[in-house]
């Protein structure tokens, strides 16, 4: 157990038995430094999660106070609760907020893309013109599912630089992942089905599920430490669930990502009940630390894990090639592309493959992240200036995505209206849930090239904050 979770739990335990009874104020950080001898943001982190787990909330310029129905709370994770399964309806709210985005004008910061400046649009062009004129007059047949021989081996290539072995006949390419995505949910469950998801996670997630009539057991992630595998573990065990849909690397919205350790042991977990894993790692190649982290799929030896991914995120946006490497299932879902939506278009594989085999790739990922790293720190030097002290994040090790948590007495969806009249588009938090939680939260983009506009937007949204109409 690390320290932030050690003092975490020791104040826990005090709160359960009544110790620190509900309305006191707890101890100041710079009594817990002195009192374990660590640095203040493991104390930071430590408060952070016991806020996740319901015990604690924030006071500006005041402290830490133990919340009203604590020990209850408390009570129901001792006694092994697990999330009642959801039926979705989260497709209009989503819509609604992101219709608010579409303006050219709008500064971007609910957009869930980087900015298309960051892309080597040039190159990949001239990638495109010689893939396709390479294509023979029988690709419209021969590059039907699974897809183009040559991009299939390339993204192959991608993967043993990873650390993996993944054959090029597992790999379906596709619209996209989000369509990669969908094609192994329908895979794998029928209607009424309980599906496992992130809270908060991907809206497009949930939406899927909402789509296929399935239901949504949501499991918490935390932005330190990433998903409660005990709460998992109590699901399973609890209800009949089908399959999960999780993102361990660079999670969206939270930008957290699960260590190695807790990969293997969720790979495992669901082995022992042969569970299958669908596995978003959009994010993968985006990490700022020297190493490509590994998914989850590295740790699959049962053909368990369905591994999606695209090149949307770190390449063509508008190209819209994604991929599913589907183990067990790469039939299944090969045949529902084809009754589907048939294939990917045929001249954007060759493009791609091009590029991946001519066009420089690594040295584009190389520059993209130092971009990335290099935006979110003006990011963060705008929201320590113009924000308060009690909104809180974790920094992330990738993706372009950061996740604000703001004062309780925050509504999100009112700031998210206000900010949209004043030309500035956020996440708020309740699209990231399937009952509308995380009411005081926020998402933040910060893939795209920081000018005085994002400063004033920042600006302009603590501003906000002081307005009461976003409070209450």
């Amino acid at each position: 157990m690390k320290r932030y979770e050690t003092i975490a739990t020791n104040l826990a335990e005090q709160i359960r038995a009544g110790h620190l009874p509900v309305g006191v104020r707890l101890p100041s950080l710079r009594h817990l430094i002195a009192q374990y001898g660590v640095s203040q943001s493991t104390v930071f982190r430590a408060y952070y999660l016991l806020e996740q787990w319901g015990l604690v909330r924030a006071e500006e310029r005041a402290g830490y106070f133990v919340t009203q129905g604590a020990t209850v709370k408390e009570k129901a994770a001792a006694n092994g609760l697990s999330t009642t399964p959801t039926k979705v309806d989260i497709s209009d709210l989503v819509f609604s907020v992101l219709e608010s985005a579409r303006h050219p004008d709008i500064v971007p910061l609910g957009s869930a893309f980087p900015s298309p400046q960051l892309f080597p649009s040039a190159r990949l062009l001239k990638s495109l013109v010689s893939g396709t004129r390479s294509l023979s007059p029988w690709s419209t047949v021969e590059d039907l599912p699974p897809g183009n021989d040559h991009l299939r081996q390339q993204i192959s290539i991608r993967y043993v630089g990873a650390g993996l072995s993944v054959s090029p006949d597992e790999i379906l390419v596709t619209n996209g992942a989000l369509e990669a995505l969908n094609l192994c949910l329908m895979a794998v469950t029928r209607p009424g089905d309980l599906v496992a998801v992130e809270s908060p996670g991907f809206y497009a997630a949930l939406q899927a599920i909402e789509r296929l009539d399935l239901r949504a057991v949501e499991i918490p992630v935390d932005p330190v430490s990433g998903l409660d595998l005990e709460a998992l573990q109590r699901a399973l065990d609890q209800h009949p669930i089908r399959a999960c849909w999780f993102m361990p690397n660079f999670q969206n919205p939270t930008g957290t990502s699960m260590t190695v350790e807790k990969k293997r042991a969720l790979v495992e977990m669901l082995r022992a009940r042969d569970v299958p894993l669908i596995e978003d790692d959009v994010y993968q190649e985006l990490h700022f630390s020297r190493d490509r982290p590994l998914p989850a799929k590295a740790f699959d030896t049962q053909g368990l894990v369905m591994h999606c991914s695209s090149f949307s995120k770190t390449l063509a946006p508008g190209y819209r090639i994604g991929w599913a490497s589907a183990g067990r299932f790469a039939d299944r879902v090969r045949r529902l592309k084809l009754m589907t939506t048939l294939s990917a278009c045929i001249p954007a594989q060759a493009g791609v493959a091009d590029y991946l085999q001519n066009g420089g790739y690594d040295r584009h990922l190389r520059s993209l992240r130092a971009s990335l790293q290099s935006q979110l720190e003006q990011m963060e030097t705008a929201l320590r200036k113009w924000l308060p002290d009690s909104v809180r994040w974790v920094r992330p090790n990738g993706g372009y995505l950061l996740w604000l948590q703001l004062p309780s007495s925050v509504n999100a969806m009112a700031l998210h209206a206000l900010a949209t009249e004043r030309g500035i588009s956020i996440a708020p938090g309740p699209i990231f849930s399937a009952t509308h939680a995380f009411q005081d939260c926020i998402r933040l983009n910060f893939g795209h090239p920081w000018n005085p506009r994002f400063e004033e937007a920042i600006r302009t949204l603590a501003g906000i904050l002081d307005n009461p109409a976003v409070h209450g």
